[in-house]
């Protein structure tokens, strides 16, 4: 059995602790029509006043890119900033609102890299996922010639990758990875074994980021549900996030 599991008591109800404390949301997935987040402006700007509602101030929005699947670049991703920064302004929503990419770790993001064509954001953060089935071979070699190049790379949604345990967390760790975990980890939208994970990087204090990764309405309504949980309320008292430096 997977030591992650655990038997689980009823999850504790605390008071309400909204997004303001985290100020900034640095994934989602709200550009319409360029991959699996929202499907159109209409729905784009409904997300992104969800988001307000809940206490977000600024938001970087992080479009898949992942050759062969979503090919998208800094062109389409501006575009598509752009016209839903109008269409934000134009319904007096109060929210910054930025874009950077969620790169899918492939040879593709590596030599966007070689290009300094990344789309990195604040202090040269680049978000990046790995695939769901195993970890790279290249892993850390990849990683370290990012460093070498100058980029802070945060690792999206660490405690989905069913293939890393404790000891790998630690490694991945002292080699200078930001991890960055999904709020909706916290409620077992995903599956226990993802809560589980969660749970243990929080109380590791290895949790740099906390974001979203907001794709559609039905993940917007489960949101409020963080808020009163107590791992959210113990991101901020056994990690230091970074989310409002940014």
């Amino acid at each position: 059995m997977n030591s992650f599991f655990r038997f689980r008591k009823k999850t504790q109800k605390l008071p309400v602790l909204d997004f303001s404390k985290l100020n900034c949301d640095l994934h989602s997935h709200l550009i319409p029509n360029i991959d699996d987040g929202a499907n159109s402006l209409r729905d784009s700007v409904s997300l992104v006043k969800g988001l307000a509602d809940l206490g977000f101030n600024k938001i970087i929005t992080t479009p898949h890119i992942m050759s062969g699947v979503y090919n998208n670049n800094a062109d389409i991703i501006n575009s598509g900033l752009n016209q839903l920064r109008k269409e934000i302004s134009n319904k007096k929503i109060d929210i910054e609102i930025q874009a950077s990419a969620e790169y899918y770790f492939d040879f593709h993001f590596f030599e966007l890299a070689k290009k300094r064509e990344l789309m990195s954001f604040n202090n040269n953060f680049i978000l990046f996922e790995l695939s769901f089935l195993d970890s790279p071979l290249n892993l850390y070699d990849v990683v370290f010639e990012l460093q070498v190049m100058g980029y802070n790379v945060i690792l999206a949604h660490p405690e989905r990758y069913s293939f890393f345990n404790k000891e790998d967390y630690k490694k991945l760790k002292s080699k200078n990875i930001f991890f960055q975990i999904n709020l909706l980890s916290l409620i077992g939208y995903y599956n226990e074994e993802v809560q589980k994970k969660s749970e243990y990087l929080i109380d590791s204090g290895m949790v740099d980021f906390a974001g979203t990764d907001l794709h559609n309405y039905v993940q917007l309504e489960l949101y409020n549900k963080v808020q009163t949980t107590k791992y959210y309320h113990a991101l901020f008292e056994k990690n230091n996030l970074l989310n409002n430096t940014l």
